[in-house]
């Protein structure tokens, strides 16, 4: 057909496996088109991990200011200019985007397209471009990654007020009075305190029985305590039934708890309740490619869906929502059509770290997962209050737990709710990567004085 541009693979999604899937792609010389609804960087660089911890680090030198004097140290009053943090965000993250951009824009190999893809039949793609008009593209190989959104749920009133996001509560000019956040997930975690500690009064309003529902009860009610203690209030057990705008500006939530009414008045809402699929943008009915009842599109431990020339990967495959999960998806793609073959997500270690803080640094198993799956468990346990150098520099809340397999002694998954709970984490990773008993890092020398080295005295829990 006249007008159809032949490439050798297309791509769907900048983010972090589409783009240096398209790099490794031209590298090997094959031409690669790229397609980029938005901007250059995906969810990760342009709303997510970025954005949001460059405000993370924000919040936590307001709240070290606050705390200048448990240290020592005298301050005046602390003032938060978010318009300041902000302008800064929007830095870091026009910095980032242009920069990825400018990487696949140098490839002779490789073109770049700006517009929102559809599938217009097998192995042909019809982008809409955003500056006008469309381009239709076909190739042999086809590579979607393009993610997923904030879900928006059903909620009376919802539709008739300006309820904020996760990308739009970054957008935010000014401290709201009372940010009142709906859902207990990491996304409403990680904002609440972030606002809680810009001065704002913080509400969250979470369904379900308890907050971070993936996490054992005693890490959940762990995050649940710390959030406290900065002065969030927390509301579980609490189903929302209606919202709508007041008069003079603001909103209030209906909602029910333990059988009763109540309402809960703010001057701003966040949504947080989730996330969900953006492949009901891709048409995927025209190549025959039906997604799973949760809307993600079902894929093979090689990241191959069920029709021939498509792959699917990162949050769009179902995948652990998570921007490095999407990137060892782009390695075992590559590895498998570049290299020796032979990549899979079987048996892989999914780690993640939650950015409140103290840090919860995750990997592998819960206890809960480990004795649903029929292991012997040992769990170890040790509070941040007897680790030295949260001692020293007064950070002791939360804990670290370890779920070890009680037959062969190999840890089967750990949460380390404390300073630098991600970087920890990764200790543990490392070590069940390489097939170490529990006693090894019990046994090894760890430099002092590090969060890392309390590592020893949590394994110790377990002699005797």
């Amino acid at each position: 057909m006249s007008g159809i541009e032949s490439f050798d693979a297309i791509i769907v999604g900048t983010g972090q496996g589409g783009k240096p899937l398209a790099v490794a792609l031209v590298t090997a010389g094959r031409r690669t088109a790229i397609i980029e609804s938005d901007r250059v960087g995906g969810t990760c660089v342009v709303r997510g991990c970025t954005p949001t911890k460059t405000m993370v680090a924000s919040a936590r030198v307001a709240y070290l200011a606050r705390r200048a004097a448990d240290y020592g140290i005298t301050t005046g009053e602390v003032r938060v200019d978010l318009e300041t943090i902000r302008a800064r965000k929007r830095t870091i993250v026009d910095d980032w985007s242009e920069g990825s951009r400018q990487g696949l824009e140098r490839h002779d190999l490789m073109d770049l397209v700006m517009g929102t893809a559809r599938f217009s039949g097998p192995g042909e793609i019809t982008v809409e471009l955003n500056g006008g008009g469309t381009r239709t593209l076909a190739a042999e190989q086809i590579f979607l990654n393009v993610g997923a959104r904030s879900a928006v749920p059903y909620l009376p009133g919802l539709d008739g007020i300006d309820f904020l996001d996760s990308t739009s509560v970054m957008e935010l000019g000014r401290v709201p009075d009372h940010l009142v956040i709906l859902g207990g997930g990491f996304i409403g975690l990680e904002f609440g305190q972030m606002f809680r500690r810009f001065g704002a009064e913080v509400t969250i309003v979470q369904r379900s029985t308890r907050l971070a529902m993936r996490e054992d009860e005693d890490i959940a009610e762990a995050i649940h305590q710390l959030l406290e203690e900065d002065g969030i209030r927390v509301l579980t057990s609490t189903n929302a039934t209606s919202v709508e705008a007041l008069d003079g500006g603001g909103v209030r939530l209906h909602a029910e708890r333990d059988g009763q009414p109540l309402t809960i008045d703010g001057d701003e809402l966040l949504v947080a309740v989730g996330r969900v699929s953006n492949a009901d943008t891709l048409d995927l009915d025209r190549i025959g490619l039906a997604t799973d009842e949760r809307g993600w599109i079902p894929v093979n431990d090689r990241c191959e869906t069920a029709v021939e020339g498509v792959w699917a990967f990162g949050d769009v495959s179902g995948a652990p929502p998570f921007t490095h999960i999407a990137y060892d998806d782009y390695r075992i793609i590559r590895h498998n059509l570049l290299g020796d073959g032979g990549a899979s997500r079987a048996g892989r270690i999914v780690p993640y770290t939650v950015f409140i803080d103290p840090q919860l640094g995750r990997v592998g198993l819960t206890e809960r997962e480990a004795r649903e799956q029929g292991y012997d468990v040992r769990v170890a346990k040790l509070p941040m209050t007897s680790v030295a150098r949260a001692i020293e520099t007064n950070e002791t809340r939360g804990l670290m737990k370890a779920v070890v397999d009680a037959r062969t002694d190999r840890i089967l998954g750990a949460a380390v709710l404390g300073i630098e709970g991600g970087e920890v984490a990764t200790v543990l990773q490392v070590a069940m990567m390489g097939d170490l008993p529990w006693t090894a890092l019990r046994d090894v020398a760890i430099s002092h004085p590090t969060v890392s080295e309390s590592l020893n005295n949590l394994f110790m829990t377990l002699d005797g």
